[in-house]
């Protein structure tokens, strides 16, 4: 196999690996009717991944460093643990199952995302060149992983998001394989570059509350299917791409731009007007170029000049993961607490415009029981009120009485959404602001380079 398509497919690894950590965001809906739980519980789909990938990293990379011909057989191992498991989510008979399966894919994610960036410098024959496929591998995949997971799961199932990654994590063992011995490295710093991991984890912690309050406030806020929500959300891994266009200027700059751009967006979202995907899409944008000018630079600049390179590598992903961690575990109960308190407030609204309505009474009795038998079965979303009104037989003159009314019950309940979710939109964009904190500290030792790739 020739050394481009070697490559690229470890980089396929990486981007899989990380895509990982917000690829079932779309799906959680399904997989909370299909396994009959509580919403918190869910969560921990998310999170158990994250977590075990947060923690398994720099492990991962010591072992890397301790085996003879470490790296080709960390990966080797870790891609067929990441195929076990992804094999076993889909499969898997209950909630408690799936999540096991998903820190057993963490397991393997960390090894093969550690051992990939050694094996990426030796193919790409430069250090810094091979760090920088990494890092854009790995921002690419997170930021497209709600969008791919939406499609598939609209299309086909949630499980089928877990059978695609077999194969594909099958194929990526050709590139290690065939992988070129690691380089040796020369002496540097050996120390974890503190300032530059502390941003990576306030802006991991950003993006993750960017795509996972979005795409819920869109699937169990505004009840949009996941396909269209996926194409929605695309929006921000285009931006971040086109952002990766921009060159010059140092990490310093770009990291406290990417912050205030992604925080600016964070906090438009938070203060959206209606419940309209038209109002996500200039946030979405300005999140998305924040994200692109400041995740893959500050990756490059946490281990350049450093060795081991793969333990350094390890400390980013554990940093990333860290902070994605951490907005899960500070805005599940935010935006949950707030959703019920918005429901409550909804209902009694939703009440009084049954009872102002010009309908007769016994109508208005019909859509109270419909209404109230929607709302109990919607735990932890938004119900879904057109089967209520659709099994309503108006009575003469009624119809368009009834249509009106079902509209305003839509727009009374759009707005309780939106506004669930405005005070973790800017608990958000506070967390990425604080990415600001270290990058305005003195630049110590060593310099990081001027850098024109991004996320």
């Amino acid at each position: 196999m020739r050394r481009v398509p070697r490559a690229a497919l470890l980089a396929i690894a990486v981007g899989l690996v990380l895509a990982d950590s917000s690829v079932v965001t779309l799906a959680l809906p399904d997989v909370f009717a299909e396994y009959d739980v509580t919403p918190s519980a869910v969560s921990w789909v998310l999170t158990a991944y994250n977590l075990v990938l947060a923690l398994a990293s720099v492990p991962a990379a010591l072992l890397v460093l301790r085996r003879r011909g470490g790296a080709r057989q960390v990966a080797f191992g870790g891609l067929i643990v990441f195929a076990v498991a992804s094999l076993l989510c889909a499969v898997a008979p209950s909630l408690t199952v799936l999540v096991a399966a998903r820190c057993l894919q963490g397991l393997g994610g960390a090894a093969v995302a550690c051992a990939a960036l050694v094996l990426l410098e030796a193919e790409t024959g430069s250090r810094a060149r091979g760090a920088a496929v990494w890092g854009a591998a790995g921002a690419f995949g997170a930021a497209v992983g709600p969008a791919v997971g939406g499609l598939l799961t609209e299309t086909l199932s949630w499980q089928s998001i877990f059978i695609l990654q077999v194969p594909l994590a099958l194929v990526c063992l050709l590139a290690v394989r065939d992988a070129r011995a690691p380089i040796a490295e020369p002496a540097g710093e050996r120390r974890p570059d503190i300032r530059h991991l502390v941003a990576i984890g306030f802006l991991g912690a950003g993006l993750t509350a960017a795509l996972f309050l979005l795409v819920l406030l869109l699937v169990a806020g505004w009840r949009l299917s996941p396909l269209t929500a996926a194409l929605a959300v695309s929006i921000m891994p285009l931006a971040a791409l086109s952002a990766a266009r921009i060159r010059g200027g140092d990490v310093r700059t770009r990291g406290a731009v990417g912050a205030v751009l992604t925080a600016g967006g964070l906090a438009a979202l938070g203060l959206m007007p209606s419940a309209s995907v038209a109002w996500t899409v200039v946030p979405q944008v300005l999140i998305g170029i924040g994200l692109g000018l400041s995740l893959g630079p500050l990756t490059e600049a946490a281990i350049h000049g450093r060795t081991p390179l793969v333990l350094h590598g390890g400390w980013t992903l554990a940093a990333r993961h860290v902070g994605v961690v951490a907005a899960l575990a500070l805005l599940t109960p935010v935006f949950t607490a707030d959703l019920d308190t918005q429901e409550q407030r909804a209902t009694e609204s939703v009440l009084a415009r049954i009872l102002d309505s010009p309908l007769d009474p016994r109508t208005k009795i019909d859509v109270g029981l419909k209404l109230a038998d929607e709302l109990n079965r919607a735990e932890g979303e938004v119900p879904e009120i057109a089967p209520a009104f659709a099994g309503i037989e108006p009575r003469e003159g009624e119809a368009p009485r009834l249509e009106a009314l079902q509209s305003r019950v839509e727009d009374e309940l759009d707005r309780a959404a939106t506004t669930a979710f405005e005070r973790s939109f800017l608990i958000a964009a506070a967390l990425s602001l604080c990415a600001l904190v270290p990058l305005l500290l003195p630049a110590g030792a060593p310099t990081a380079p001027r850098t024109r790739v991004a996320a």
